[in-house]
């Protein structure tokens, strides 16, 4: 415990930027020094889902953790864009302005969609594409386009809310069951707490989640198929190996639609988080992938 009470601490301790961008407000921290290394979250988590990670990999590269319009300490209005592509943009932005124009990349889930597509339109910019469980052409996980569609209508976010404070809803399929093999992690207050309370606590945080959610672009995503050999970044894939909601199976046919230097790790015994689960192991897979040329 002492030791998640430290990861959870020095994430605290980073200092919150807001990065005003077009319509949005981009969280972004910063930690370490070196090589540029910009984290982009999924749904439904934001920056905080680095924070296992964080402590290693910020001895090696300088870390930049954003949270994305909808999740975390990002702020939105209602003429923001939720889809992937202009997620795409303000990150691409928030970058610029902050004066980074050489980096790496790593992203989870429908983040990984996100830094997929940056990295189709940043070629000369981006050194690495580092992605964990994501979203995978011509597959679509469980509940996801469910809630898509029903998130937005009248009295859903207030219902959603409702359930959130249900310890069955948690824990069953259509809430977080599957984001880790160790469902004993389904009960730290430190694990799902961060997530749920701000929708809990906030009306327009539960808005906020559900465009995030609605914003997924799935014609992108069945674009991978063809567009995966584009990117000029070496590419590294990390995968829980328990995952349902992206099973590896699936993961792996991706592995021979990139062009250049790609790599498949599978991480044991984690699920759909396994930067969360199993961080030593996700730190090593990076650092292994990265290699000391990469590293100061």
């Amino acid at each position: 415990m002492d030791g998640i009470m430290k990861e959870i601490e020095t994430y605290k301790s980073l200092e919150l930027q807001k990065l005003r961008i077009d319509d949005v407000s981009i969280g972004l921290r910063q930690i370490g020094k070196g090589k540029d290394l910009v984290f982009i979250h999924g749904f439904p988590t934001h920056g905080y889902t680095w924070r296992k990670v964080i402590p290693e990999l910020s001895k090696h590269f300088k870390c930049h953790i954003l949270d994305l319009p909808g999740l975390g300490d990002s702020e939105w209005t209602n003429k923001t864009d939720f889809n992937s592509k202009s997620q795409a943009k303000y990150i691409t932005k928030s970058l610029e302005k902050i004066g980074i124009n050489r980096y790496s990349l790593i992203a989870h889930n429908s983040g990984a969609t996100i830094t997929r597509f940056i990295a189709l339109k940043e070629k000369e910019k981006i050194e690495n594409l580092i992605i964990l469980n994501t979203e995978i052409p011509n597959h679509r996980p469980p509940w996801i386009p469910f809630y898509q569609k029903i998130g937005l209508l009248p009295i859903v976010p207030t219902i959603i809310r409702s359930l959130l404070n249900q310890k069955w809803f948690l824990k069953s399929p259509m809430g977080f069951k599957e984001l880790y093999s160790d469902k004993s992690m389904l009960d730290i207050e430190s694990n799902i707490s961060p997530y749920v309370n701000p929708v809990i606590n906030s009306p327009a945080k539960t808005i906020g989640a559900f465009k995030y959610l609605k914003g997924i672009d799935w014609e992108l995503v069945d674009e991978f198929k063809y567009l995966h050999k584009e990117i000029k970044a070496r590419t590294l894939l990390i995968w829980g190996e328990d995952d349902k909601t992206f099973p590896i199976k699936l993961g792996k046919q991706m592995l021979n639609q990139f062009s250049l230097e790609t790599e498949f790790v599978t991480i044991e015994n984690a699920s759909l988080l396994p930067h969360e689960e199993k961080p030593n192991e996700v730190v090593n897979a990076i650092l292994n992938f990265v290699k000391k040329e990469y590293v100061t």
